[in-house]
């Protein structure tokens, strides 16, 4: 297949206008985007339990974290352009059922090696409800409609991550470790039912993309485009701030400062509340502020967080503060930027958004990962690496922001 047959900047088909669409409930896209991060942390506190019951060490048994996330990763890279070319139900359902079976499976392992392969396969099944709930939103609703919509979605799904540990502990505690695979089934089962019941095929016009080849393709001509990589650039390189807090501040604050691991936990839950505040900004004024003036807010603010904590962190005294003040800052232009800044790309060619969602998700679990490793190398135990390294991915998300104003014309 060469370039010239991949679909054009316009669509080949009439696009069918958002509103005449039939729209799905937000509380079920919140709930197919949330089976990812529910099911990465539901396992966290297990991990130790794991290890016994299982007979391996640490390091072997962080390989079913570790993995799952490379996972999430590489599996958005297809499902987003097999979701343009064969439509949005067909690849959640198969990817739900593929996610319920794998949880099965981990529930049952009776060794390292079956619950890691159980567990990239449930990484697979669950990074279905990332891809294919952001590019549904992107089909039924305008752009600035879109990042509004994800606010909200957004918003919603920050519940996940905050009650998963709590869960997966509590289960672990009463009835052992598979039951919170388990309770990943049960989780999958009533979502996919309602999607059966509940979601319309959104895909507005499928689109020619035969073998990997035309995929690869597909990606290439993404990328092509000046807003596409301004708007990818702006959500990795915020999602970057955070991953680089996440790979230091427990070492920092724990090991460093000497807080206990529960004072940890509840000061980190504090920052979902206000990352899920930012997604309420997102979702109340995106429309009416626009798309461009709620990025430039957001990542303004990232900014401020994150060079904040560089200098909070070697000038006062050693504090969780001097680290969680700025980082409730960063949290709140997060959630203020994520939902504009997919939106944006999603929209940089609409017939598309499938494979669009599918590689910002994966730019955002690489450049995350990129950022943890990092951190690890310039982390000394004081913080200043980790604080160095969020001003660092928070400065290049307003670089990317240029980007996105000379590819808009702003």
């Amino acid at each position: 297949m060469s370039p010239r047959d991949l679909p054009a900047e316009s669509p080949p088909a009439p696009r069918m206008p958002a509103l005449d669409r039939p729209r799905p409930p937000i509380w079920l896209l919140v709930a197919m985007i949330a089976i990812g991060p529910f099911t990465m942390q539901v396992i966290v506190p297990s991990l130790p339990a794991i290890g016994r019951d299982l007979g391996v060490g640490t390091a072997a048994i962080q390989l079913t974290v570790t993995l799952y996330l490379i996972a999430v990763g590489m599996g958005q890279l297809f499902y987003g352009p097999l979701s343009d070319r064969f439509g949005r139900r067909p690849l959640l359902m198969g990817g739900l059922a593929l996610y319920a079976f794998s949880s099965l499976a981990a529930a049952l392992s009776f060794g390292l090696g079956s619950l890691i392969l159980a567990r990239v396969l449930q990484a697979v099944g669950a990074c279905a409800g990332v891809v294919l709930a952001r590019a549904v939103i992107r089909d039924v609703w305008s752009r600035d409609e879109a990042a509004s919509v994800l606010g909200y979605v957004t918003m919603g799904m920050t519940i996940s991550p905050m009650f998963a540990p709590i869960i997966g502990s509590l289960l672990d505690m009463a009835f052992g470790w598979r039951a919170t695979m388990l309770a990943c089934l049960i989780f999958a089962a009533p979502v996919a039912l309602v999607c059966w019941r509940r979601l319309p095929e959104t895909l507005p016009a499928p689109q020619r993309l035969p073998g990997l080849v035309a995929i690869l393709q597909a990606y290439r001509s993404l990328w092509a485009i000046p807003a596409f990589r301004a708007y990818a650039g702006v959500t990795a390189l915020t999602t970057g701030v955070f991953f680089a807090f996440l790979g230091g501040a427990p070492y920092v604050v724990v090991q460093g400062m000497g807080y206990s691991p529960v004072v940890f936990a509840i000061a980190f839950a504090l920052l979902s509340v206000a990352f899920a505040f930012g997604n309420w900004i997102a979702g109340r004024y995106a429309t009416r502020l626009g798309l461009i003036r709620l990025l430039d807010i957001g990542v303004w603010i990232n900014v401020i967080g994150a060079v904040l904590a560089a200098v909070a962190i070697p000038v006062l005294p050693p504090h969780m503060a001097n680290f969680f003040i700025p980082m409730a800052l960063v949290a709140a232009g997060n959630g203020m930027t994520q939902p504009g800044s997919i939106a944006g790309a999603l929209s940089a060619r609409p017939q598309l958004a499938g494979t669009a969602s599918a590689l910002v998700g994966a730019m955002q679990m690489v450049f995350g990962a990129l950022m943890t490793f990092i951190v690890g190398l310039v982390e000394y135990g004081n913080g200043l690496g980790t604080s160095l390294s969020m001003a660092g991915a928070a400065i290049g998300a307003w670089v990317a922001l240029r980007g996105v104003r000379r590819a808009s014309g702003v």
